[in-house]
């Protein structure tokens, strides 16, 4: 090999390598970005409870009583807290969200008693281990359990009924 080639080769090294190592920064630095720039889910507003589901496979699902038509069972976030209205109860708590990621803090619950408990009772069992939540075309809402094929089911309210 010529004293010319070794050079160029030499410098095609040189340049190759830099390039590599600030593409890993480079792509390090985009990646960082990325994971700050995640924008938080908007719940904010009023969201109808359309049911409360154990097992997709078993269509274990509660739905709010269709024959209290005047009675809207539904859960608002505001201000970082949510309040839960059934047709018995009330539930309150705070919220945290972070990208996708959804934290529903206890709270308080009125304990009246009631011919139909379903809905509280699903409540109950499921708000402690909703962990994400999904929205689709800003008027349904999925929130997601840490337990496999459990989630809530909400859809946004047009105007807000409280």
């Amino acid at each position: 090999m010529t004293r010319k080639s070794i050079l160029s080769v030499a410098t095609a090294l040189t340049i190759l390598t830099a390039s590599c190592g600030g593409n890993k920064e480079n792509k390090e630095a985009a990646g960082n970005l990325q994971k700050e720039t995640v924008a938080n889910v908007d719940m904010r507003g009023q969201w109808y409870l359309d049911s409360i589901v154990f097992s997709d496979s078993d269509y274990v699902r509660v739905r709010p009583d269709e024959r209290l038509s005047s009675i809207h069972q539904y859960i608002v976030f505001e201000d970082n807290t949510y309040f839960i209205k059934t047709n018995c109860n009330t539930i309150s708590g705070s919220y945290t969200i972070k990208g996708d990621s959804i934290i529903l803090g206890d709270g308080a619950m009125t304990e009246m008693a009631c011919d139909n408990m379903a809905v509280e009772d699903a409540l109950r069992r499921i708000l402690p281990n909703i962990a994400t939540v999904y929205i689709q075309n800003d008027s349904i809402a999925r929130l997601d359990s840490r337990n496999p094929s459990e989630y809530i089911v909400l859809c946004k309210a047009p105007i807000e009924i409280k």
